[in-house]
């Protein structure tokens, strides 16, 4: 189900609006809660919901440019079209009652997991034609092991632009989010973060761990080389 809210340009329906205190984005916010609370009750209702995994997401950060409506990353940096955390880290949620225990996972994962964990639950081959970048999430969500994803690659197009092993991120281009900064700022030697000790990505400490720089620069270039290019689909419009 492809929930437009709350993206630009917003609107509530009248019986929610004004019932928040953020104004119109917040209003949104408070119908898509009613709206995905129907869509449970009904599961629970036809007797559906213990056979039924259900995953909200998002697909990008807030869209800055548009202030309050654009929404907020709180304490992460920049927003849509970065690759900065601000621009590509979200909150998910996987309800499935009776198999899921209600738990706060810290661990990474990404939408590219979806496909490998939804095959292991359901007994499904994923396909064997091709490399899959996606891991199985299920043991995670079951058994509250640790997720098997270690490493994470920040996409802007086509292009690797930071790359994730762990708590350590490093930074080999930049760009803000939409506007402000029309190319990419290169950095060599990459920009680097703690996440864990600096989620907001303000102290650069790449000249402290020159050994994770080369370690994330290994990373990349192994994925580079895995990767089979295809026809930009947009090209043909």
């Amino acid at each position: 189900l492809a929930h437009n809210f709350p993206h630009v340009p917003l609107f509530a329906s009248k019986e929610f609006a004004g019932t928040s205190r953020r104004g119109l984005y917040g209003d949104v916010v408070e119908e898509i809660d009613w709206s995905v609370g129907q869509i449970l009750e009904t599961l629970r209702a036809e007797g559906l919901d213990n056979n039924t995994m259900v995953v909200f997401t998002s697909d990008n950060g807030p869209w800055l440019s548009f202030d309050a409506h654009g929404g907020s990353a709180g304490l992460l940096r920049d927003g849509k079209g970065s690759t900065w955390e601000g621009g590509m880290r979200e909150p998910t949620i996987f309800w499935w009652p009776g198999k899921i225990a209600p738990s706060l996972v810290r661990e990474m994962g990404s939408t590219l997991d979806l496909l490998p964990t939804i095959a292991a639950i359901t007994g499904a081959s994923a396909p064997s034609d091709r490399i899959l970048d996606g891991d199985d999430l299920a043991p995670t969500l079951f058994h509250n092991l640790p997720s098997p994803r270690e490493s994470m690659f920040y996409y802007h197009g086509q292009e690797v632009f930071a790359v994730r092993h762990g708590m350590f991120k490093a930074h080999f281009k930049t760009k803000t989010s939409y506007t402000g900064q029309r190319d990419p700022e290169v950095h060599d030697p990459p920009l680097l973060f703690h996440l864990g000790h600096d989620p907001s990505e303000k102290y650069n400490i790449a000249q402290e761990h020159p050994d994770v720089i080369d370690a994330l620069r290994q990373l990349k270039t192994e994925h580079e080389a895995s990767i089979v290019h295809v026809e930009n689909q947009l090209d043909k419009k």
